[in-house]
């Protein structure tokens, strides 16, 4: 029987209000660096594709982080997972904006379809099965709305 990772709040199935500030915060720059492209500031789209890049490469970093906590060490979903979304985010910030953004759409979804699983079986704090598919749910939504504006 898999045992969530041993973090503070591992077990907890509500997310605590420090992953709800900083699991929200930072994709909540996409859904508004995609208004700006809209709006028509030159860098917002620009912006929108370097900061995507950024966090998903940050939560490369945080899988591998979790599976230094993973009873019986990494497992190799974690590795894996660690390294699709290093990829994706590193190419995504060097890509033109719809090859990248189109990078960011598949990085976002996998982790949205890949968290849940992994907190289900303990690779991940218990809360990310509910944190995770609507807060990259905000993520994609910015994310394809500026693939959308980047195909102009």
């Amino acid at each position: 029987m898999p045992h969530p990772a041993p973090t503070p709040e591992g077990n907890a199935p509500n997310a605590p209000w420090l992953s709800l500030i900083f699991g929200y915060g930072p994709v909540l720059v996409l859904p508004i660096a995609a208004i700006g492209a809209w709006m028509g500031f030159p860098l917002a789209l620009v912006i929108g594709q370097m900061w995507g890049g950024a966090i998903l490469v940050f939560l490369a970093g945080v899988a591998r982080g979790l599976s230094f906590f993973t009873p019986g060490g990494p497992h190799v979903s974690q590795m894996l997972t660690m390294i699709l979304r290093f990829s994706l985010g590193l190419l995504a910030l060097i890509a033109s904006p719809p090859v990248g953004l189109a990078l960011l759409l598949v990085g976002y979804a996998s982790i949205a379809l890949t968290d849940p699983w992994l907190a289900r079986w303990g690779g991940a704090p218990r809360h990310f099965a509910r944190l995770r598919p609507p807060q990259m749910g905000v993520a994609l939504i910015g994310l394809l709305a500026l693939f959308l504006l980047s195909l102009n």
